[in-house]
């Protein structure tokens, strides 16, 4: 049996072989820290949302906590997958509760950084932002803004009513290896607090006030994609005086109007705007006027669909949308609008599939990082009752009212912290995807070594990478050395090493 030349060479010389190792240990080492360097380089502009150095330092580890642990358990996770001394909690927990972490300077921060990260998805030069809604069960009775929700699903495992808080998210489509994904970008609490009687403002009002200082960071107009909920003109009118459009879903039931048609002779009045009503499921009977053409949706191959395009009035907006009937083989029937009537129908096919990849990104907060796994409490509140409603507190003390925004800005906090912590995971899997497989360190039955690793994945690879970097650098990089002045050394192994 003939063995290599090089295991020869080895063979006969030992000292070349113990070198060899050893090189090939320290390249392991560099490219962990090539992998936590540009992790801290990402969060570093993000310095300016603390108020002091001391307040950065430990949002970074927090951010190191969302990345890196396996349990979602809230604060006390973070002490676990750090290592942390169990004196250190409570540090982490006044985190989120401190002023010194300006919430809606950190937010602005974030959004300028994924512009300079991620390559958004445009079309016809208007990059796609994606907003819904999310649902997250909450039994605490303490906890503000907890309330009885009600959530529509196909899916059997979850209850028709649960206790928890509303969100409404935001998020960028932005291009990976070979896929495309939805970058988090805020995401906030619409639900379960009335501050006064006068305000009436729904859930609609408030998610234009979250998109439209968003939008403005971009410097250009967007395409908003969501669900027929959303399609109203409380949405619609605020996003077209602002030079925005959208793209939805209406229902089956809704009606349209034909434009009037011009008289010969100008008569009396005011002339006729609205013309022949139209119902918008009469138009499935017009069979022969349908298209035929392949699918544009991603991830669907060798499959035709049926569509049919039509301009009408549409009454609550009062000028022309464009309504796109579609008739999938397997999805059954939908009818899609647009308020940019330059988008072909095969497009606005196109962009409304994308709007499920915020559903993804969901799945991943939630089940990956525990973005939403928080369980802070308010000592003093009044508790909640089951199956409760909204919490009015108009007629409570305000310094009742003032510890009920501080603690909505700890959840506010915590949510968007998890928000940067998947978008920096994201950006790894994308400029770094054969070095996150390389400190992968485990084994899947779907892994794409040519596509861009799961937030799950890149965050076992930083795991597994972490005790290498600590061990490596010895006090020289500054995430590092707070880290082991904060760490139990006992408990994580080769910690001792870069003491």
């Amino acid at each position: 049996m003939q063995l290599p030349l090089r295991a020869l060479l080895y063979a006969m010389n030992p000292i070349a072989f113990y070198c060899y190792r050893i090189r090939r240990k320290r390249r392991e080492e560099r490219d962990a820290m090539v992998l936590w360097i540009e992790w801290f380089r990402c969060v570093l502009e993000l310095r300016k949302a603390c108020s002091r150095k001391r307040t950065f330092l430990w949002m970074c580890l927090a951010l190191v906590g969302f990345s890196i642990r396996t349990e979602l358990f809230g604060v006390t996770s973070f002490v676990r997958s750090c290592f942390l001394r169990p004196e250190k909690y409570r540090r982490l927990l006044h985190l989120f509760h401190t002023r010194s972490l300006k919430l809606d300077k950190l937010t602005e921060l974030w959004t300028r950084l994924v512009l300079k990260l991620f390559v958004p998805v445009t079309c016809q030069g208007y990059p796609l932002l994606i907003a819904d809604g999310l649902k997250v069960p909450k039994e605490g009775k303490k906890m503000p803004a907890v309330k009885a929700l009600h959530q529509e699903s196909q899916d059997n495992s979850k209850p028709p009513f649960i206790m928890g808080h509303s969100f409404q998210a935001l998020g960028l489509l932005a291009k990976g290896l070979g896929s495309l994904f939805c970058v988090p970008l805020v995401s906030r609490i619409h639900e379960g607090l009335v501050w006064s009687n006068r305000d009436k403002r729904t859930l609609l009002d408030k998610l234009v006030a979250l998109f439209l200082p968003i939008a403005k960071l971009l410097l250009h107009k967007a395409i908003l994609l969501v669900d027929a909920y959303y399609a109203s003109q409380k949405v619609i009118r605020p996003l077209l005086r602002e030079g925005h459009h959208l793209v939805t879903r209406v229902r089956s039931t809704s009606v349209a109007f034909q434009p009037a048609a011009v008289p010969k002779k100008r008569k009396r009045g005011r002339p006729r705007v609205y013309g022949k009503k139209v119902r918008l499921r009469d138009l499935w009977k017009r069979s022969g006027d349908f298209s035929t053409a392949p699918s544009p949706v991603y991830g669907e191959t060798h499959l035709e669909i049926r569509y049919f395009s039509i301009d009408l009035l549409w009454r609550p907006l009062g000028s022309l949308v464009r309504f796109v009937l579609v008739e999938h083989p397997t999805r059954g029937r939908i009818i899609l609008m647009t308020t940019l009537l330059s988008l072909t129908p095969l497009e606005v096919i196109e962009l409304y599939g994308y709007r499920f990849k915020i559903e993804v990104s969901f799945k991943q907060a939630l089940h990956s990082l525990g973005t939403y796994a928080y369980h802070f409490w308010m000592m003093w509140m009044t508790p909640i009752r089951r199956r409760s409603g909204n919490q009015h507190l108009h007629r409570k003390s305000e310094k009742y009212r003032e510890m009920v925004r501080n603690k909505l800005a700890a959840y506010h906090r915590y949510v968007q912290l998890g928000c940067i912590a998947q978008g920096v995971l994201q950006y790894l899997s994308v400029k770094f995807g054969s070095r996150v497989w390389q400190h992968f360190n485990s084994w899947m039955r779907t892994m794409k070594l040519d596509r861009s690793p799961s937030e799950m994945v890149t965050g076992q690879a930083l795991r597994s990478s972490l005790p290498s970097f600590l061990a490596t650098m010895h006090g020289e990089h500054e995430l590092e050395k707070f880290i082991v002045d904060n760490a139990d050394l006992s408990r994580m192994p080769n910690l001792s090493l870069s003491a």
